[in-house]
């Protein structure tokens, strides 16, 4: 068995989470998220990062508007929506129960 294949879908599984976590502190662009998720190893490539953006739209989770760029073509700007916001309370409620079951389990001997 692979320990990559497993540590990639743990990524997976919580990258929702992190970007609504982004998203809900203001206004991001799709660039900065990208940057922000890279820096903290969530190892995250446009091609996936722009399709799970789409997901949580139509999922009215999320919203944006376009802004016109003084250098270059105009940037969409994404914010969470209130549907967005109750979604990512009941993630965080789903988070912290999952992070002291997981503890419970790994600090045993």
């Amino acid at each position: 068995m692979n320990a990559s294949n497993t540590q990639i879908q743990m990524r997976k599984g919580i990258l929702e989470f992190c970007i609504l976590h982004i998203i809900a502190r203001g206004e991001v662009y799709a660039s900065d998220m990208l940057e922000e998720l890279t820096g903290a190893k969530m190892i995250v490539v446009e091609g996936t990062l722009y399709p799970l953006l789409q997901r949580l739209k139509k999922a009215s989770l999320v919203t944006y508007k376009w802004v016109e760029s003084e250098s270059g073509p105009p940037r969409k700007y994404y914010s969470i929506t209130a549907e967005g916001t109750e979604f990512l309370e009941s993630l965080n409620d789903t988070w912290s129960s999952l992070v002291s079951s997981t503890q419970m389990i790994t600090s045993k001997q």
